[in-house]
């Protein structure tokens, strides 16, 4: 694939563990502590697909909270219409979707920064489950996932939505645990089928977060 798009550059490794041991995990003491299982399952070097369930607005700072290496997101385009909001997550190394149609430069994006070593984290629902529950997952990630030729590992997040709620944007403290459960990284040959990998990843993110009652 011919290199002729231009990456996303994230900030200093330094500037994320200032931002997690100083912002984010005294700001998640108070809204709800957050517990990692299953941590040591992350390949610590080389590029890495993360797949997320996606529960809340918050689940990006809970995601990179939970993981110990740096990570750059996928996040919908209409994110990166709010100005500030736009700049800092531009500034982070992150890059936009657009949501409903193939959006091919994106996902060249995705598979490129993995390629290169970065750790790229995709919510492949395409959007935040209203009831909790997990959504079926689009095909896009999948193709990620194959042009990447990397490892893939999946998170399952539960508790998120008691802090943002679902189409709500005040946090809240969440009263109990904020859980993030690793499963186990994966490489998929070359000759997998975008099926193959969704089956595999809905499979294993279903076991990671048990349906809520």
């Amino acid at each position: 694939m011919a290199r002729d798009i231009e990456l996303p550059k994230a900030p200093p490794q330094i500037m994320i563990s200032l931002l997690r041991w100083f912002i984010g995990f005294p700001l998640f003491t108070i809204l709800g502590p957050i517990r990692i299982r299953n941590k040591r399952n992350i390949p610590q070097t080389g590029g890495l697909i993360v797949l997320c369930n996606h529960i809340s607005d918050c689940d990006p700072i809970v995601s990179q909270l939970a993981s110990p290496r740096q990570m750059q997101f996928m996040s919908k385009s209409e994110l990166w219409e709010i100005k500030w909001l736009g700049k800092f997550m531009k500034w982070w190394g992150n890059f936009s979707v657009r949501r409903g149609e193939p959006d091919r430069q994106s996902l060249r994006i995705a598979a490129e920064l993995a390629k290169a070593g970065a750790v790229v984290c995709i919510y492949p629902e395409g959007k935040i489950s209203e009831d909790g529950r997990l959504g079926p997952l689009m095909p896009g990630s999948a193709l990620i996932v194959r042009m990447a030729g990397v490892p893939v590992i999946c998170c399952g997040m539960q508790g998120n939505d008691k802090v943002m709620p679902y189409a709500n944007l005040v946090p809240r403290p969440a009263f109990g645990w904020i859980t993030s459960t690793w499963g186990e990284a994966r490489t998929f040959d070359k000759d997998a089928t975008n099926e193959e990998i969704i089956v595999w990843a809905e499979s294993e993110l279903r076991r990671l977060i048990p349906d809520p009652t």
